[in-house]
């Protein structure tokens, strides 16, 4: 295993999808053994995002909220203000570690996120992302991931919900699950600072990155 440096932290605000997604897509076909990993934070205006495999079907209302294909695993989910992305871009191979196992630590990061703010989070066995353990929204999706592998390394990521409106998670079968509750921070009582969870969350990935294989 070589170049075990933490990934690079490009906070990038609010930006619009389509040339964020062009962006990830050039950083991954140009870069080359050397190429520094990084990790991009960022926040897109409201849009939904159809996986490579997604079926259109699981939009089920039309709204003004643009609808787009993307090439990244999973079916479909919503993007919009208030909700934290963080792309990813890996090269697994150099970091010596396969996807599987690096999606459980992605996973891992997300729940110690939110148990950082007292909030109970779990995996569900065949459905990627993390769930609420406790109380009344016990099984509510609150984090997503939906990762795309070229040359061994990855981009796309994960979206992390803190303080948004939830309302066009309504129109959609969230991730493919008809009837899939989703929350956000805020609905489960913690009002915390946007900035602060995203910088939490961007730690808590690098750390798992970095971390060897008996203590991730």
């Amino acid at each position: 295993m070589q170049h075990m440096t933490a990934p690079i932290i490009r906070r990038l605000g609010l930006v619009e999808y389509l040339p964020t997604e062009a962006a990830m897509k050039q950083f991954t076909a140009t870069r080359d053994a050397d190429t520094p990993d990084e990790l991009w934070l960022v926040e897109h205006p409201p849009v939904f995002t159809l996986g490579q495999a997604g079926l259109a079907e699981h939009l089920l209302h039309a709204s003004a909220i643009p609808v787009i294909k993307t090439e990244r695993g999973g079916q479909i989910t919503y993007h919009g203000p208030g909700q934290v992305v963080l792309y990813m871009m890996l090269d697994l191979k150099r970091r010596g570690i396969m996807i599987r196992e690096w999606v459980r630590r992605i996973e891992g990061a997300i729940i110690l996120t939110l148990a950082h703010y007292g909030i109970d989070g779990m995996r569900v066995e065949g459905a990627p992302g993390i769930y609420i353990r406790q109380g009344a929204h016990e099984g509510a999706k609150i984090a997503a991931l939906g990762l795309k592998v070229s040359r061994s390394c990855t981009y796309h990521g994960l979206s992390f919900n803190v303080d948004m409106d939830l309302t066009p998670f309504l129109h959609i079968n969230p991730c493919g699950y008809a009837g899939l509750e989703t929350v956000d921070m805020k609905t489960m009582g913690v009002h915390a600072d946007y900035s602060e969870v995203a910088e939490q969350l961007a730690q808590q990935l690098s750390a798992q990155w970095l971390a060897s294989e008996t203590s991730a």
